[in-house]
């Protein structure tokens, strides 16, 4: 019987890359997101992989969508040997300018919705003795980057929920897993967050973003789809994508240049 994936942010970017990679190894998948359309699409082409496909609209923020997420993919194939949490939003700008909402928003997608999939989904884990837990986290969950505050905050929380985790859950042979890429070449700016001092710096800093993702030497999203197989499969408490492993020995070198760097290369008016 082949094993189970299911992907939350499954529609595109990472979580595509991710679902055609499992596929393509023998998984039969779950696919999460909540652009219908698009996931609908996804799935079709995962499908032709030759492996069972169910996708489900889901907003991961909706503990009642993610339960209903989780109680039908239980009810499809029985258990779900791996999730890959990887729903998430980007916040840039003055940390005084994040109104609560803005907050709330990007807390609520990229923490809580990972906690909610893993309450969903843990209890079947621990009832069957096995499973795998995989949270795509970021850079700004090792390196604290200024002018992503909420996003590194939500970040942070992601990485100490993880290794607290892995921590506890290994007794119970159930594996967590944390992936941390830096910028990937995807749909980033679609559900991304600007604030500034006035619509020039919000633009700005819409257009430094940008230039970032157009650049070559950018990690793509097959590259985090790698990352996340490598911790499956060799069962790693954590991977470090790319030139996120650089930024990560520079920090712990050098903390106060790099600090310095991050906010050369991130403020854009004073």
């Amino acid at each position: 019987m082949s094993p189970t994936v299911l992907i939350t942010g499954a529609s595109q970017g990472i979580g595509k890359a991710t679902a055609i990679l499992f596929a393509q190894n023998g998984y039969n998948l779950v696919l999460a997101s909540r652009r219908v359309e698009i996931l609908t699409a996804t799935a079709q082409e995962v499908q032709a992989l030759g492996q069972k496909v169910l996708s489900i609209s889901c907003d991961v923020k909706d503990p009642q969508q993610v339960a209903n997420l989780a109680n039908k993919a239980l009810a499809e194939y029985g258990s779900i040997d791996v999730l890959v949490n990887n729903a998430g939003i980007y916040s840039s700008g003055t940390v005084e300018d994040f109104s609560l909402e803005d907050w709330h928003q990007t807390i609520d997608t990229n923490l809580w919705g990972y906690i909610h999939t893993i309450h969903a989904l843990l209890p079947a884990m621990i009832a069957k003795g096995s499973g795998t837990i995989v949270n795509v986290i970021s850079i700004g969950g090792k390196v604290p980057i200024p002018y992503l505050v909420p996003y590194s905050t939500s970040k942070f929380a992601l990485a100490g929920l993880t290794d607290a985790m892995h921590s506890e859950l290994k007794p119970k042979n159930i594996h967590v897993c944390g992936v941390y890429p830096s910028v990937i070449k995807s749909s980033l700016m679609e559900r991304a967050i600007f604030r500034g001092k006035d619509a020039q710096d919000i633009e700005a800093r819409r257009n430094q973003l940008n230039q970032v993702l157009s650049t070559p030497v950018v990690e793509k999203p097959e590259d985090v789809a790698k990352a996340i197989w490598d911790g499956v499969k060799n069962q790693r408490s954590e991977v470090l994508v790319g030139s996120a492993k650089l930024s990560t020995v520079a920090y712990s070198l050098f903390p106060g240049l790099m600090q310095w760097v991050f906010r050369q290369g991130f403020k854009q008016k004073t």
